[in-house]
């Protein structure tokens, strides 16, 4: 049993497609997935869907890139759809330097807004992170958002920050890039970080795993993300499996 800990089932990449694209995770041994939503049509779709399916969960906040259009009243709903019993973290939140559509003071407000309201509805907060490893680090320690702690998605940083992290009570998470032959720093992540203090995630629909590299991704692939560990590690995928879903599922409350 597999939990894909962060998918964006609500793309419309899978407009077409839904049912089979989870019946295809469901028949990979994919028994839980946690659905991602980072703006008002997202949010709304990943509530749908967790409606729809027992299995699904979701996690609702708001994009570090879009940081310029959340509103109080955008918040103030993700606050009261934290007490749906099936939303599980707040998210994603964090910093993103590569795109300049939001200014990075106003990245950095809305991020510690989100830390302080995940602490408020005692949440785990998912964490973007993206060419802003530094700040990102010194706002998850400013605001104490250990006293929630969460997750660093779709981790692509050194073992050190890994550490780092792993100290603030976030787990790290990886996602298709430790499959790729020339990801030295995930692969030492995988390598080195202690199973419990890992997850695996797709992002699907981006970022598929080897061999589908470049294609639409999707959460049956979780599998090949953690064959991959398995790999690195010299431990059977069973182990794997069984470890990263325990974490998983302590980390969101699941039963």
């Amino acid at each position: 049993m597999l939990i894909d800990t962060h998918v964006h089932l609500n793309d419309n990449q899978y407009e077409q497609d839904i049912d089979q694209v989870i019946q295809r995770a469901l028949d990979a041994g994919v028994e839980r997935m946690v659905v991602v939503g980072f703006d008002r049509p997202t949010i709304t779709r990943a509530m749908e869907l967790t409606e729809k399916h027992s299995f699904i969960y979701a996690v609702v906040g708001w994009h570090p890139v879009d940081a310029i259009d959340c509103t109080e009243e955008d918040l103030q709903w993700i606050e009261e759809l934290a007490a749906h019993p099936k939303v599980v973290g707040i998210g994603e939140t964090g910093l993103d330097y590569h795109w300049d559509k939001s200014p990075k003071e106003v990245q950095q407000e809305l991020f510690r807004k989100q830390i302080q309201l995940a602490k408020k509805v005692d949440l785990p907060i998912i964490i973007h992170n993206r060419d802003a490893t530094a700040d990102v680090v010194q706002i998850l320690q400013e605001e104490e958002a250990g006293t929630t702690g969460g997750i660093m998605h779709c981790f692509s940083g050194s073992v050190e920050t890994a550490k780092q992290c792993i100290d603030m009570n976030f787990m790290i998470s990886l996602g298709g890039p430790v499959t790729f032959k020339n990801a030295k720093m995930p692969k030492q992540v995988a390598t080195e970080i202690p199973l419990e203090y890992l997850l695996v995630e797709t992002d699907a629909p981006y970022l598929a795993p080897h061999p589908h590299r470049g294609k639409r991704n999707e959460p049956a692939y979780v599998a090949l993300v953690a064959e991959q560990i398995a790999e690195l590690k010299g431990i059977s995928l069973k182990e794997v499996a069984q470890i990263t879903t325990q974490n998983a599922m302590k980390l969101f409350a699941i039963n």
